[in-house]
């Protein structure tokens, strides 16, 4: 069974329909699922991340309304998107990377079997390695991938 979170982030992508883009109110959601909105926080906060390829904009004073913006382009620009985002962050976790891949998929700029090899790939256990090492190397891997896959959009 769902959990919670699984439901109001279910609820929220449904929210989307063919829209990139929707505006929502943390407290109507929150009052909706008889939550506190700092559970509508975390579900913002975690299934609809820059790499999970969302973007949330909030306005002070604005009522607690946020506009949720879905990235989309065609697959040359989501594979540069992906590597500059990857690019300006020291280090790349497991999770991050599984994110990125996922989002890739679900983009179809790469097949699942693709995404399952390149977690498989760039996994803690393939790396095998102290994290401070495995983190950096799962970086400049995942780059040297998406490189090749810029290439291939040529």
């Amino acid at each position: 069974m769902a959990n919670m979170s699984d439901l109001i982030a279910e609820f929220i992508d449904g929210v989307f329909g063919d829209d990139s883009e929707v505006q929502l109110s943390r407290n109507e959601l929150a009052n909706y699922f008889s939550v506190a909105p700092s559970q509508i926080n975390y579900v913002l906060s975690t299934r609809f991340s820059l790499d999970k390829g969302y973007v949330i904009e909030s306005k002070r004073g604005g009522g607690g309304f946020i506009t949720l913006i879905r990235l989309t382009g065609d697959r040359s620009t989501l594979i540069k998107c992906v590597y500059d985002e990857v690019d300006k962050i020291e280090h790349l976790s497991q999770n991050r990377t599984e994110n990125y891949i996922a989002r890739l998929v679900r983009e179809d700029v790469i097949s699942s079997r693709e995404g399952e090899i390149m977690k498989s790939a760039l996994s803690d256990k393939s790396l095998n390695l102290p994290v401070k090492f495995s983190d950096n190397l799962r970086k400049n891997i995942f780059k040297e991938m998406l490189v090749h896959l810029m290439k291939e959009c040529e």
